[in-house]
């Protein structure tokens, strides 16, 4: 039974949210057309984030962060997905992915080392696992740590890596022996070479790149948790606690893609007649407003069997194939809703149309999900027999 999170009280925590809403709102949708146009954050947008603690909101207080927890963790991300992507884009993998791996897998010194500069945003950690060949399923890795004296080597190059060109740290998944380990390496090691920003249909703003490792050494230091086989177990369990991220975020987007889709519907008229009127039109909007309120029920469900550790597999996966699905669709209706206007640049659903598209790719493809979900019930079936 979730009972709330004894480092952040509701009060507290209402305070944070509405100063994040506040802030999304106010300051940052405003600007919504010159990320895209720019393909990049402000930098006194960046400075705001910072100020208020985003770089490491989900980063345990000890180590300098607010300390959020997965519950309160998907209202944030409900929030900041009601405006550009991108901008959650820039602190996510501090706090998701890439962090996370070190607040669940490091040693007290590798968190000392690390998380502070994290949770401040001096430090931009990057989660290098998606390689070419291996995307969704690590065990495809061909990325290798090869032992050299009292450290190893990394050879092996990664593909579509968030935040590589601004990155401090990469949190890299290698091949050692029969195992997966993972390690910290910083960006500016020798033998690294980043590649050049992706240009990508959407998400204007975040930036990914390839990332090449040549005879890249490290030291001890760098085997997160000194184990040579935690690196399966460490991505598994940062994608499923992101994966309950990204739901929360589609929600968010999806919540947006309505808004607008109902302003627009009260507002613009044909043959004198306001196009909300319609019942086809309505028709869209219904179906719009039942998917986010499902999504967002589905969304915060998960997160309480997370937190609990009642379900950290399936519910994660049916959270982000469920939600991620409906803001595609919401996104596609705010366009039908707002006709030829919804296919023009400057009109925020085109935006969020194309931005949307990505989730269901990223931290494990719709196809992944539904894999883990339906092997994980035949599985949990078969262990009763």
């Amino acid at each position: 039974m979730y009972t709330g999170n004894p480092d952040v009280p509701d009060d507290v925590f209402a305070a944070v949210l509405g100063q994040i809403d506040d802030f999304v709102r106010t300051r940052v949708m405003p600007r919504e057309l010159e990320i895209m146009n720019t393909d990049a954050i402000p930098a006194d947008l960046r400075a705001q984030v910072a100020a208020m603690g985003l770089f490491g909101y989900a980063i345990p207080q000890e180590w300098g962060g607010l300390g959020l927890d997965l519950v309160q963790d998907v209202e944030v991300a409900m929030t900041l997905g009601y405006t550009s992507l991108a901008l959650r884009s820039m602190f996510g993998t501090n706090n998701g992915i890439a962090g996370q791996v070190l607040v669940g897998f490091g040693t007290d010194e590798q968190r000392a080392r690390w998380l502070p500069g994290i949770a401040s945003g001096e430090i931009v950690a990057s989660f290098a696992l998606t390689e070419p060949g291996a995307g969704s399923n690590p065990a495809g890795l061909r990325t290798s740590a090869k032992p050299d004296g009292d450290g190893w080597v990394i050879d092996g190059g990664k593909q579509f890596i968030t935040n590589a060109t601004e990155a401090g740290l990469f949190v890299v998944f290698a091949r050692m022996g029969t195992g997966i380990a993972v390690f910290l390496v910083p960006a500016d090691a020798p033998g690294i070479t980043v590649g050049a920003k992706d240009a990508k249909m959407g998400q204007e703003g975040s930036r990914t790149a390839d990332v090449a490792f040549s005879q890249v050494r490290v030291g001890p230091e760098a085997l997160v948790g000194g184990d040579g086989d935690v690196g399966y177990k460490a991505a598994m369990t940062s994608l499923a606690r992101g994966r309950i991220h990204m739901a929360g975020l589609a929600v968010g987007a999806a919540q947006r893609a309505l808004d607008e889709s109902v302003s627009y519907a009260a507002t613009a008229t044909q043959g004198g007649t306001p196009i909300g009127d319609f019942q086809l039109v309505q028709a869209m909007l219904a179906d719009q407003q039942t998917g986010v309120l499902a999504g967002r029920a589905l969304a915060r469900e998960a997160a309480r069997l997370y937190v609990t550790g009642q379900d950290r597999r399936i519910a994660p996966s049916a959270a982000k194939l469920f939600c991620t699905e409906m803001a595609g669709k919401a996104a596609d209706l705010a366009v039908q809703v707002h006709g030829g206007s919804g296919y023009m640049r400057e009109v925020p659903v085109e935006r969020i149309y194309r931005d949307v598209r990505l989730m269901r790719l990223y931290e494990g493809t719709s196809e992944i999900q539904r894999l883990i979900i339906g092997g994980g019930l035949v599985r949990a079936e078969k262990k009763k027999a």
